[in-house]
């Protein structure tokens, strides 16, 4: 099949797949046994009150109706408004999105960088000193508990060692944040010549994006020498040092090989962070997507938990999506 066809149907499989996801969410935090009315209404309503504020949201309706009426919004872009903060979740979504990308981006670009030469080393030597520490690191990475390992980061490093600025936002509370461009404090600033801003902006990545690079890292490294360790005991693999070829084209070889399965774990791996990440913003006062969703979940917030959750399905199809193209224009054989 061209690749044209091949990409169309990939694309064509989003639709029902985020309708699937829409129903499964819609039904979740429906049954999920929150009430937000109480909360909205609050503590001295009475019933009366209650009744209409659960009628303004359309709580009295079946919830076939509810689930029609949203799904008629959503085709038109409208993913409905906080039921606390009576803003557009669409519009809170677009503002805190940059944040978490930013988070993820360079977090997942050093575990990889990280990640991948580690394992690699591991699965060319193995048994050996490097791979036994490797593994063991790579163990405790799998470890450490995400929030935990926040916490600890700042104790050590705000304050014992006062080395790092305090967890307490993406920027020092006594700057104001630069003009919006691209939503990262840090590019903004270097587009705007604030240097002030960039480093402050630059410190208060380096703890959150440390782990965020430590819990991605550690499962790229045993991946990764997983991967290189099957490519190693291939048929040509031991034909090419058969035939007395050099070290390094035979680890050329084996990196190509594994290119492919290392970039759809990859792929794979940045989906299944986005929940880690919401952990480590809620713990550093980020302000991105995770933390906006966790708060909406302990608090009930059913339209943003939606407008969270759909986002989240966007994303990790776009992701899917981008692995199967790089797949398809680098591996012959797709």
């Amino acid at each position: 099949m061209p690749f044209g066809g091949l990409l169309l149907r990939r694309v064509a499989l989003v639709v029902p797949l985020l309708f699937v996801i829409l129903l499964g969410t819609f039904l979740l935090v429906r049954i999920s046994g929150q009430d937000p009315v109480g909360l909205l209404a609050g503590p001295t309503a009475t019933d009366a009150e209650i009744a209409l504020v659960r009628a303004s949201l359309a709580l009295d309706q079946p919830m076939w109706r509810q689930f029609a009426v949203y799904i008629g919004k959503v085709a038109q872009g409208d993913l409905g408004a906080s039921w606390l903060s009576n803003r557009p979740v669409l519009g809170e979504i677009l503002d805190r999105a940059p944040a978490t990308l930013e988070l993820m981006f360079w977090g997942v670009l050093i575990g990889a960088g990280i990640g991948i030469p580690v394992g690699l080393r591991a699965a060319f030597k193995p048994d050996r000193g490097f791979d036994q520490t490797s593994r063991f690191l790579s163990l405790l990475g799998f470890s450490v508990p995400t929030y935990w390992l926040g916490l600890i980061m700042l104790f050590v490093f705000f304050y014992l060692l006062d080395w790092a600025p305090p967890g307490m936002g993406r920027i020092s509370l006594m700057l104001d944040p630069p003009p919006r461009v691209t939503g990262s404090y840090l590019i903004d600033g270097f587009l705007g010549r604030d240097w002030e801003v960039v480093g402050s902006a630059f410190g208060q990545l380096i703890l959150p994006v440390l782990c965020v690079a430590i819990i991605s890292a550690a499962p790229i490294v045993k991946q990764t020498r997983a991967i290189a360790l099957e490519v190693l005991a291939t048929d040509y693999i031991r034909h090419a040092r058969a035939q007395g070829l050099p070290a390094r084209q035979i680890r050329a070889m084996a990196l190509r090989n594994s290119a492919t399965p290392i970039v759809t774990f990859i792929g794979t791996e940045i989906t299944g962070l986005v929940g880690t990440t919401s952990l480590i913003e809620y713990v550093f006062a980020w302000g991105g997507l995770g933390q906006y969703g966790l708060s909406a979940i302990i608090a009930g917030d059913f339209a943003a938990v939606q407008g969270y959750v759909l986002m989240l399905a966007l994303f990790s199809v776009l992701v899917f999506l981008a692995v199967d193209v790089f797949v398809m224009a680098t591996e012959p054989r797709a």
